[in-house]
């Protein structure tokens, strides 16, 4: 088992204030999320894209993020070309059905556009749209964010294949029962295409850049930096593969983690999870 603390941090206050039964549960929605990263001389072997998010956001507020964000059923259209796994197989690879799988795999590559500016999407099943950084993607990136677009939409637009098979699959979360915004989240990871180029060209965070996941690690120890143990784990994953081939295959085991809020006998409260202690 692996207990993450809570003290100092914002979840500390909502913990209790679950506690005290001052929070009814909340629904969980369904979200994907894309570590998208690149090769690099560093620690890692690799570097990954992160964002912090603004301040002023009422969920997760400077915490330090991938893309990601909840499924949009209109993303999911079946008339949308996909390339690589079918649905189908996205099914048995995210133990799902058919329709969440197409749900989750559609919402992380909007999310990975929308909030970056990187589109897994192809004229064919063996290409990548090489430049998606001119004022009319930007205006379909803004329509996506307004909820106006969705992904479908812009596949149909420019008559491109949906490439499912430059993600993979690496782990699975589920927020715990405290919290007031509540996602069973699955985290793909991606190599950047080439020609294109991720930015900070979304009003939800405001930083974004490439960064050695070991170094964040460190910052993180050192108390600069806020993430959940989602990112922290999955980060952890990444410092230890140590190539983006190694990330760009499919983790070979991918647990459930539901954090389960837990009493030490000394009252400190702590997210504890089936995870093994880090060494």
């Amino acid at each position: 088992m692996r207990d993450f603390t809570l003290d100092g941090t914002r979840l500390a206050g909502v913990a209790a204030a679950w506690q005290r039964g001052e929070i009814a549960p909340a629904e969980v929605a369904l979200a994907a999320t894309v570590m998208l990263v690149r090769p690099a001389a560093t620690l890692s072997g690799l570097e990954v894209f992160l964002q912090r998010r603004v301040a002023s956001m009422e969920f997760a507020p400077s915490v330090v993020v991938f893309p990601g964000g909840r499924v949009d059923p209109r993303d999911a259209r079946e008339d949308v070309v996909w390339a690589g796994r079918s649905p189908q197989d996205w099914a048995e690879v995210l133990g799902v059905d058919e329709a969440s799988a197409r749900l989750l795999v559609t919402a992380a590559i909007r999310e990975l556009f929308e909030e970056s500016g990187v589109l897994l999407a192809g004229p064919d099943a063996d290409s990548v749209v090489a430049d998606v950084s001119s004022p009319t993607w930007h205006e379909r990136r803004t329509g996506l964010a307004g909820h106006e677009l969705s992904l479908a939409d812009v596949l149909a637009a420019e008559g491109l294949v949906l490439r499912s098979d430059l993600l993979s699959y690496r782990a699975h979360w589920i927020t715990p029962t405290f919290e007031r915004r509540r996602y069973d989240t699955r985290f793909f990871a991606a190599a950047v295409p080439d020609g294109q180029v991720p930015d900070d060209q979304t009003s939800e965070v405001d930083h974004a850049d490439w960064a050695d996941p070991a170094e964040v690690l460190d910052a993180l120890t050192e108390g600069a930096v806020l993430m959940f143990p989602p990112t922290q784990v999955c980060l952890e994953d990444l410092a230890a593969a140590g190539s983006v081939e190694a990330v760009c295959t499919d983790a070979a085991d991918v647990p459930l983690v539901l954090p389960e809020l837990t009493e030490l006998d000394g009252g400190e409260l702590v997210l504890r999870t089936p995870l093994p202690a880090r060494q």
